[in-house]
């Protein structure tokens, strides 16, 4: 049961008197309780809505409405998902933000800890299944809400139980079985931690999920970010993977990923752009990462960019732009991409000899070195690093929005982009994730 808080105007559920303050008991007779009972019921055309006038009258009263089929009918609640996120229950020996500093203060969303299946589905998050009961497996399946991206790790029960600081994680490894019995795509992740499941677990690991294809969709293999608040907050003491570990890494899984071709016409087993870069090894081919399973997981996220990039520079024209114009601007992104990005700025250059266009490699002085990628770029290290550049940026600079939170104004320390404008005095141009964004806004 949820709470109605307000209802849109001209729309059904206000033909049909339906009130702020209302309670939604259920629909079709099936009881609502988040966003996905409600999404997944309110399709039908014909649709029978059981309300309350109080949260505690034990009268209900019900209204039939007819709407076209998967139409809303206008209800709106006090919250997105209808109830609050389901936090997490581990404390995984790697998590990210156990590494977070208590001081300075991030942005308070940056804390919290989601484990939510409905954020799986609605967003694509990464669950460990340790969150849920078997009723929840039965909702998924009976919904045949799919694809569930689960974060799997190990399938050593008891290593799992060690990595995450839960000693129900090994229980919960049986839902994936009863997921993919059912039908239900997966695709998998698996944080690795050097000497803790590498090696010989991580051979075990990833030959067990595939035996779950072909539900087992993908499975993404990416090492685990370590800050350096780590030692500060007492964190189980980790070490990072070195160039030659991952190589060697890449190596295992691409073999393992070349014997699931033969088998299964299907590679499954991707590393993530992470491991390439570390282990200075080219990014792999388009064909490499077929239809890109995980590429918001960070798998094959370069390559797709540099295509597109490459498609549009080797199509004529790039944009409607006046091409004899002089532009003078600086972009700039993190460690781990600047080599690709700063590789594509070249080739424009060389084409487009008007544009002097200078990408600036931003360290993560904040988090500490083993951090790499521009989305954890503080605001405070971007202006500091380009600081001595002031007067020599150039018309306008370019940051990826990946740097800033969702509304596009914060960085994870709280600094505004209204402050890096002030401070660096040029006007700062946020570009979305792709090729052709970033084009447009360096021309445009």
């Amino acid at each position: 049961m949820v709470k109605i808080t307000g209802i849109e105007k001209k729309s059904t559920a206000e033909k049909y008197g339906i009130k702020s303050g209302d309670w939604l008991v259920a629909i079709n007779g099936n009881e609502i309780n988040d966003l996905l009972d409600y999404k997944f019921y309110i399709y039908e055309n014909n649709i029978l809505l059981t309300l309350k006038k109080t949260e505690i009258q034990p009268e209900t009263f019900e209204i039939s409405i007819k709407k076209p089929e998967y139409a809303d009918i206008g209800l709106e609640f006090a919250s997105y998902m209808m109830d609050d996120k389901k936090s997490c229950k581990n404390k995984c020996i790697f998590c990210f933000i156990d590494q977070l500093p208590s001081i300075p203060k991030l942005r308070d969303t940056l804390y919290f800890k989601d484990d939510d299946e409905r954020l799986s589905f609605l967003h694509g998050n990464y669950i460990t299944l340790t969150n849920l009961e078997e009723r929840h497996i039965d909702r998924i399946i009976k919904m045949r809400i799919s694809p569930v991206n689960i974060s799997v790790h190990t399938t050593n029960p008891e290593l799992r139980c060690k990595m995450m600081n839960n000693s129900h994680a090994g229980e919960t490894l049986a839902y994936i079985e009863k997921l993919a019995d059912n039908g239900i795509d997966l695709n998998m992740q698996i944080v690795l931690c050097k000497n803790v499941n590498d090696k010989h677990e991580l051979e075990n690991t990833l030959k067990d999920l595939i035996k779950f294809y072909p539900s087992v969709r993908s499975i993404a293999v990416v090492p685990a970010g370590l800050t350096k608040y780590r030692e500060k907050n007492g964190l189980y003491r980790l070490e990072p993977f070195s160039k030659e570990d991952c190589g060697k890494v890449i190596e295992f899984c691409n073999k393992l990923g070349e014997e699931n071709i033969k088998k299964l016409g299907e590679r499954i087993i991707y590393c993530s752009d992470e491991f390439f870069l570390k282990a200075d090894i080219n990014i792999p081919s388009d064909l490499y990462y077929g239809d890109y399973p995980q590429i918001e997981n960070g798998v094959g996220m370069l390559r797709n960019f540099m295509t597109e990039f490459y498609g549009i520079y080797n199509g004529g024209n790039i944009v409607d732009a006046d091409y004899t114009q002089l532009r003078k601007i600086s972009l700039a992104t993190g460690v781990a991409a600047y080599p690709v990005i700063k590789t594509l700025i070249d080739d424009l250059t060389v084409k487009y000899p008007n544009l002097d266009c200078r990408v600036y490699c931003i360290e993560n002085d904040f988090f500490g070195e083993e951090v790499t990628v521009a989305g954890l770029i503080t605001g405070g290290d971007l202006i500091k690093q380009l600081l001595p550049y002031k007067y020599n940026l150039g018309e306008r600079l370019l940051i990826p929005s990946a740097m800033l939170r969702y509304e596009r104004d914060l960085f994870l320390d709280n600094v505004s982009v209204g402050e890096v404008e002030k401070t660096l005095d040029i006007r700062v141009i946020i570009v979305e994730n792709d090729a052709k964004n970033l084009i447009n806004c360096i021309f445009n």
